[in-house]
């Protein structure tokens, strides 16, 4: 986990439940929690002192089940306008924590989103090779980007860059 560099107006942290603990001093102003459904509050959100913080809810899947909630449009349209929240406050103040279970696959898929939705003159390529500098482990749930991709407008340039972070951590 690497705060983010200079592709954004805002620092971006990603990890896991379990490293949560490792973040509450590092001055977060916003924190996108996703998590399975039926998930328990945190508590480890008392020690990060103010910030502002989206909770969704819904399963690390690609395709509807009956027994698993994927991600929808509304999830995603939650995530974006977080991020025009999160891009109206000062550059010097504005720290984004995104995390998910893993903090691999909903987590660095929604920071891909908000990547392109602040920074629309880059590529998807330079977005995903961003996320990966970020979060090395990166895996991003396609399902949240083909929803993000189309409310974005990006005529599927992030889901056509997304199979190669899957082979660069295949490989």
């Amino acid at each position: 986990m690497k705060p983010s560099g200079g592709t954004v107006p805002f620092k971006i942290t990603v990890c896991g439940i379990d490293e949560l603990g490792d973040h509450c001093d590092v001055g977060v102003s916003h924190v996108l929690s996703i998590l399975d459904p039926g998930a328990p509050e945190l508590p480890v959100f008392g020690s990060f002192g103010e910030h502002e913080r989206v909770e969704l809810h819904f399963d690390d899947v690609i395709e509807e089940s009956p027994y698993l909630v994927a991600p929808h449009r509304r999830d995603v349209e939650a995530i974006l306008a977080f991020g025009r929240n999160l891009s109206a406050e000062p550059a010097s103040c504005a720290h984004l924590l995104v995390h998910c279970h893993a903090g691999v696959s909903r987590s660095t898929a929604a920071i891909t989103l908000l990547l392109a939705q602040a920074r629309p003159d880059l590529s998807a390529d330079s977005i995903l090779s961003e996320v990966v500098r970020i979060r090395s482990q990166a895996w991003p749930n396609l399902r949240i980007i083909e929803l993000g991709d189309a409310l974005l407008g990006r005529n599927n340039e992030i889901v056509s860059a997304v199979p190669s972070v899957y082979r660069e951590q295949s490989a």
